[in-house]
């Protein structure tokens, strides 16, 4: 028996949390799930999106899924999202892309994995005003960030055994922070000579990703450019609808979709559950339950492919529920 923290999320994203345990009920794991509220309503109860007793709570756990969280645009409280990945140090995030057959796209047969640091860089949060008509933002690469994100995807690779890695930067420009990120992959690549190892420019690497993805597989990235990438990958497979996402530290992970929490539909039950049930899957593979898994994973994909029952985004008119109960069924 597992015991898993489970966070509903803001706008819909409890509805595709219902969803997910319906799917994750027929996968024949026992998992005693934990619930924990943070986001919207906590802020309005207790005057902050992240109470303590959460991240107590994940810490003991060691592993939670997450449902999408609010974040206002330029106004109000620091993304949640990212005060979680701090507060637990979970350096990792880990954005899959692959397309699945009935999810509309530019191309077939994509799988690429996006593998971002997520504790520094710009996201590091430390700005301020100077004067009144100019803002300062200062981006933080650490030689300690870079290697064990760096090692990290390596290690990914060698796991799924994938071919090669690409390290994405811009150290023609920043030679100092970036330039410190690009050094520290080649020194971590050389003791991976199985897998091979690039670097690209990231203005260089999104138009290559346009023309041609297939030349890819896994891209190790600072925050910043992992976060825009992931978005461009998934873009290529179809869109986050299908993009899953885990955060992973030494001591924990949390599992989580790509998406936001669509506030407009709440209460609708009408947006695609994938990417919360993707997420589940690679919650699964991480617990090492690789069988449930990959039953969970193939619903969804013959779901997907039969295109008889999927929500709006998909070309259906189910709703959320009937599509997860539809994998469910297939299970």
């Amino acid at each position: 028996m597992y015991r898993i923290g489970l966070i509903p999320g803001d706008g819909t994203g409890p509805e595709i949390t219902e969803a997910t345990l319906i799917v994750l009920e027929k996968a024949g794991v026992k998992i005693e799930w934990v619930w924990l509220e943070a986001g919207e309503k906590v802020l309005s109860a207790e005057g902050t999106p992240l109470p303590d007793r959460v991240l107590d709570s994940i810490r003991e756990l060691g592993i939670a899924l997450k449902g999408p969280l609010t974040t206002p645009i330029g106004t109000g409280f620091r993304s949640v999202n990212v005060a979680l990945r701090q507060a637990l140090d979970l350096y990792a995030n880990v954005r899959p892309a692959r397309t699945f057959k009935g999810v509309q796209s530019r191309y077939e047969d994509i799988n690429l994995v996006v593998v971002r640091e997520n504790t520094e860089d710009l996201y590091a949060g430390i700005e301020h005003m100077v004067g009144k008509d100019a803002a300062e933002s200062i981006k933080i690469i650490t030689r300690f960030g870079s290697e064990r994100i760096c090692r990290y995807a390596f290690e990914f690779a060698v796991r799924q055994k994938r071919r090669k890695v690409t390290a994405v930067h811009k150290a023609n420009i920043m030679k100092f922070s970036d330039g410190l990120f690009l050094e520290v992959a080649r020194h971590v690549a050389q003791d991976y000579p199985q897998v091979e190892f690039e670097d690209r420019i990231v203005d260089n690497m999104c138009m290559q990703l346009v023309q041609k993805p297939h030349l890819y597989d896994v891209m190790v990235c600072p925050n910043l450019y992992g976060d825009i990438i992931s978005d461009l990958c998934a873009g290529l497979v179809g869109g986050l609808g299908v993009a899953p996402g885990a955060n992973v530290g030494q001591h924990g992970a949390v599992f989580e979709p790509v998406h936001g929490s669509a506030p407009k539909y709440t209460g609708q039950y009408k947006v695609n559950p994938s990417a919360m049930i993707l997420s589940g899957v690679m919650m699964l593979r991480h617990l090492g339950e690789l069988e449930a898994a990959d039953r969970v994973e193939k619903a969804l994909a013959e779901v997907i492919a039969e295109g008889k029952t999927v929500t709006y985004d998909l070309g259906g008119s189910a709703s959320t529920m009937e599509m997860a109960r539809a994998m469910a069924e297939r299970m």
